[in-house]
């Protein structure tokens, strides 16, 4: 039952971000990626404050253990900043195609990485379902057009190092995550969990924008209001309710498989294209959705 869920909640997440990145799209061309990160991650620090004041009695986890705020804290680090930070890079270097081809491979370092901290197995349903899903992804990604990719070479490899670093990041902050928010009938609640991990977030993006003096970015950001309500509803299906649900995704099941459903986001996205955006679909992107859809069943039979 408990796998169950965890499937379910993975498959949620990947609907949530779904529907964060369309909304995302739109804030970055108006105010850049680094500003949005930050102000997405203070939007959804507000949202999940609420959200504990409501359900739990604390706009705060300050019941949380401090040993669970050190390792949600890290899992904040790693995977909001280090993760976020080298996958929009790489987006520069080598184009979204390559860099989500290379990124694909975080549900096979969460599956490691799982085994590495709880000693997590994957039945061979499970191992089948997975290279499904990762073969239907990287059927839709090669597939799309990307940036120019007649690129130096080192700077393709830095490109192809900083999507590997994107990935090493969300697998590593998903897992250590599930350490700190605990699992089982000890489990933490999955909205508070996720709030520690975006107050950890929040000042690692600060000290980026320090460091890199781009507080003039944030300023023009702010009198955007266009961008504004965009990145609002971006932090309600993202770090509030996706990142939430992914929490709750590797507490109630296998590390590995919840990655695995999460990582269906680009085939999810390519109906809402279509209808928007009004973009081409191709044979190649219905026959990796088709297959996607397939491998999530046999994950969740797993």
């Amino acid at each position: 039952m408990e796998g169950n869920i965890g499937a379910a909640a993975a498959l949620g997440t990947a609907v949530a971000w779904t529907a964060t990145s369309i909304v995302f799209e739109y804030a970055a061309k108006r105010i850049g990626s680094l500003a949005l990160n930050l102000l997405r991650l203070v939007a959804a620090f507000v949202f999940l404050g609420i959200y504990g004041l409501l359900a739990r009695g604390f706009f705060i986890p300050i019941d949380a253990p401090a040993s669970a705020w050190l390792w949600l804290a890290a899992s904040g680090l790693v995977g909001f900043v280090l993760g976020d930070l080298c996958l929009f890079q790489s987006y520069i270097d080598i184009g979204a195609r390559l860099s989500l081809l290379v990124y694909a491979t975080t549900p096979i370092f969460t599956a490691l990485f799982g085994f590495i901290a709880f000693g997590e197995r994957l039945s061979a349903v499970g191992v089948l379902g997975m290279a499904v899903t990762l073969g239907a992804i990287a059927l839709v990604l090669y597939g799309k057009k990307g940036g120019d990719e007649r690129h130096e070479s080192s700077r393709r490899t830095r490109g192809l190092l900083l999507a590997l670093g994107g990935a090493l990041g969300q697998a590593g902050g998903l897992v250590l995550g599930k350490i700190g928010a605990g699992y089982g009938s000890g489990a933490m609640d999955p909205f508070a969990g996720t709030q520690a991990r975006v107050v950890a977030g929040m000042l690692g993006f600060a000290l980026v924008v320090a460091a890199t003096r781009s507080w003039s970015g944030l300023s023009d950001a702010l009198k955007d209001w266009k961008a504004l309500a965009s990145l609002s509803a971006g932090a309600f299906f993202g770090p509030f309710l996706g990142v939430s649900l992914s929490l709750l995704a590797v507490q109630s099941g296998n590390t590995g498989v919840a990655s695995a459903i999460m990582s269906i986001t680009p085939i999810l996205i390519i109906a809402p294209s279509a209808l928007f955006f009004k973009e081409k679909v191709t044979l190649r992107e219905i026959i990796g959705a088709v297959a996607a859809v397939g491998g999530v069943f046999l994950l969740f039979l797993a």
